[in-house]
């Protein structure tokens, strides 16, 4: 065969392969779609879910119990695969808990409400077998606390370090169990324990409920447990989950549950997929101008790309929320850039003389390492994030790896066969590769002063944003219902009053001047309103209007205050999460590029991005929420990964110094080698992002400014301020960089 019937046998399977992975990405397969669009789990920012209220037992909690209370209920929900849902405080002695994308939470209901207090006690003269309406099981002869006050407790959930679900084959049925391993304290007393009651029976107490009474065969001194029982994979999986991040400070009993609309509005999800679609073909415009034969393949890759990440959310079963989404367009700006980056090679190796096919082959060599650090720096950071994080902060995580992994699949191998396909058809003249401009020299370094002077003054602009804020509102940023909690207003109005978010959301703005997030329930007229703390007057105000206004009923409306839903454990986890995750990008680069100033440079420049949309968030008085913590991560991610592709080229052009080339030399040569770089993936990551600010709605906007500042920002830090912090840090560890 020809290399022309080749390369289009390439092509085609390309093609084929494209296609059928897009029709999965539409339509799906089977009879339940699977890896369709339309079965992505959405969370309850875009698309609702169920609305959980829980009353404390105990009549007047106290706050460090209600507020211990909330983080454990967090943690079990994060733990049980539902990292988007939200859990925070309502009045006095509720909680709430909203779990997106479910529209029956019954199972989940009872898990999460349970209490979780596990004994081990001693089963002589404390169990007896007897019949029940479930048939013959063990039952308790004594209270608990008769029990605890005889000494027959051998361990409680104290003595527990982890628990996880598994199960083992015993005569061909498979048994469900949950492994337990206990801490020092609890080994002890468990290998005395079992020592000395061989052949007697210790049972385990669950929430009050014996739930295995297994007899002492051995004594037990490895400080391992098992708890088996009847149960299904996923109750061992709940037990064990439960165990693991221990009893509940308070009992809660079930208040009322609830099927919501979306957080940020019902237009939410429409103008976030049109403000998508219209970014992405204005990426695939861009890159078929610019680069050509090579913007072609580009393209192909790129709609491959995203219909692996479309099938992938919905095979992993992914819950896909605005921090999600946050992912996604930061890995999508990073696929193009990979893109962008090989194909600037390749141009380069193309102007210096080489022929088409040697061009290629050198472009994907020498972008490789560029492209491997760039992702696998934020690939560790996202995995961090998901293992230290929770909430917001694992979806954001989630998406970012999926994202990080395919793109680095899509630009490796599917953008390379592509592109070697077009050139055995015959598409091999330079012409056809794009517009070969060689890099000019300019003195970037020689600016340092006034790049210093910009960036103190945004800082300074942001510090006194901040300093006017606390003067004004004694807050520095303005916090939103995430943050600081609020008021929630639940309103049944009449069966008359057909309802829409949208209006009722005006109808507040109208009564009262404040900004409102409207819940509608399903089955049922009533609206969940959720506002900053309001005043007694601002609540007498809004009552009333509804009353005049709608026709509701006074005693129909129910008003509590709201605690943040993110807690101030959730920000504890949230600020640790980033420094390790920060901490490890240092490691990973001070390793890959022998030089502590490449590392160092590399954190203070995502400092210096990181500080400037602050800046933008207390200038502008922008909301700040769970959007906030995905914006942030993303600033950090695309800001390491600018940063990493000028280092490549200064670590490989001081391999190749010129005896004459100074450091000051090796950096304006490799800023202008990389410019072209840095502006166009700028580019076709702003029109993603630009998108959204142009066409998205107000709760979106309020996330896509603050990323488009940070967005410009990277751009201008990579340019103007990395090179000028390496030069600096260089002469703190002068003779490191070589390996």
């Amino acid at each position: 065969m020809s290399h022309k019937g080749k390369g289009l046998l390439k092509l085609l399977l390309a093609l084929a392969a494209g296609g059928a992975i897009i029709f999965v990405a539409l339509c799906g397969i089977g009879k339940n779609k699977r890896g369709s669009a339309g079965g992505i789990r959405l969370g309850l920012d875009l698309a609702g879910g169920v609305s959980i209220t829980y009353e404390t037992v105990k009549e007047n909690p106290t706050a460090e119990e209600l507020k211990d209370t909330v983080y454990k209920l967090q943690k079990r929900v994060d733990d049980s695969g539902q990292t988007e849902a939200a859990v925070y405080q309502e009045g006095d002695n509720r909680i709430n808990v909203d779990i997106p994308g479910a529209t029956d939470a019954e199972e989940t209901l009872r898990e999460l409400g349970r209490v979780g207090e596990i004994f081990f006690i001693l089963g002589t003269n404390n169990i007896s077998l007897a019949e029940t309406e479930n048939g013959v099981e063990y039952v308790l002869l004594k209270t608990l606390e008769e029990i605890k006050e005889a000494g027959d407790v051998i361990l409680d959930g104290k003595d527990i370090k982890g628990a996880e679900a598994g199960w083992y084959q015993e005569y061909n049925m498979t048994q469900n169990v949950v492994s337990l391993t206990l801490n020092d304290s609890g080994r002890t007393k468990f290998a005395e324990a079992t020592t000395a009651h061989v052949g007697e029976a210790i049972a385990i107490i669950y929430d009050g409920k014996i739930i295995s009474a297994p007899i002492v065969q051995e004594p037990l001194t490895n400080g391992k447990a098992q708890i088996s029982g009847s149960f299904t994979a996923e109750g061992a999986n709940n037990l064990a989950t439960t165990i693991r991040v221990g009893a509940l400070p308070l009992e809660l009993r079930e208040l009322r549950s609830n099927v919501v609309g979306a957080t940020l509005g019902h237009e939410a999800v429409s103008t976030s997929l049109r403000a998508a679609v219209i970014g992405i073909i204005l990426v695939l415009l861009f890159m078929a101008v610019r680069y050509r034969v090579l913007g072609f393949a580009a393209d192909l890759a790129l709609c491959i790309y995203i219909g692996l990440m479309v099938v992938c959310l919905n095979l992993l079963e992914i819950t896909l929320t605005l921090p999600g989404l946050a992912g996604i367009i930061l890995s999508i700006g990073m696929a193009v850039d990979a893109n962008v980056i090989i194909f600037s090679r390749i141009q380069e190796e193309i102007g210096a003389g080489k022929t088409v096919r040697s061009a290629i082959k050198l472009g994907f060599s020498k972008a490789f390492w560029a492209i491997f650090d760039g992702n696998l720096t934020t690939l560790f950071a996202a995995i961090v994030l998901y293992i230290l994080g929770s909430g917001t902060i694992k979806g954001f995580a989630t998406t970012l790896a999926l994202g990080i992994v395919l793109s680095m699949f899509t630009a490796l191998f599917v953008t390379r066969f592509i592109v070697y396909a077009l050139y055995d058809m015959g598409l091999d003249k330079e012409k056809q590769y794009g517009e070969v401009k060689g890099y000019k020299e300019i003195a970037f370094t020689k600016h340092g002063k006034k790049y210093i002077l910009i960036s103190g003054a945004l800082i300074l602009a942001g510090i006194i944003g901040m300093a006017a804020g606390k003067i004004a509102t004694g807050e520095v940023l303005a916090y939103g219902l995430d943050f600081k909690g609020g008021t929630s207003m639940t309103v049944l109005f009449p069966e008359d009053v057909a309802l829409s978010a949208g209006e009722l959301e005006n109808a507040v703005r109208e009564a009262i001047g404040e900004e409102a997030v409207v819940n509608l329930v399903s089955d049922s007229n009533a609206a969940v309103v959720k506002t900053q703390e309001l005043t007694q007057e601002q609540r007498i105000t809004l009552t009333n209007y509804w009353v005049e206004k709608y026709g509701v009923k006074e005693a129909e409306i129910e008003v509590q205050s709201i605690s943040g839903t993110v807690s101030g454990e959730m920000k504890r986890d949230a600020v640790i999460a980033v420094i390790v995750a920060t901490l490890v990008m240092l490691i990973y680069i001070r390793i890959r590029f022998s030089n502590l100033a490449f590392a160092a440079s590399a954190v203070l420049a995502l400092l210096h991005d990181v500080l400037i949309v602050l800046a933008v968030y207390a200038v502008g008085r922008i909301s700040v929420g769970n959007t906030f913590i995905a914006c942030m991560l993303t600033i950090v991610g695309y800001s390491i990964n600018a940063t990493i592709v000028v280092f490549d080229r200064i670590r490989e052009n001081l391999k190749e110094q010129l005896k004459k080339e100074t450091y000051l030399d090796i950096v304006n040569k490799s800023i202008a080698q990389t410019f072209s770089r840095n502006i166009y993936t700028s580019l076709t990551t702003l029109f993603m992002v630009a998108s959204l600010v142009i066409f998205g709605v107000s709760s979106i906007r309020e996330f896509a400014i603050p990323l488009l500042a940070g967005i410009i920002c990277g751009a201008y830090s990579s340019i103007c301020i990395t090179g000028l912090l390496w030069l600096k840090l260089r002469e703190k560890f002068p003779e490191d960089e070589q390996e």
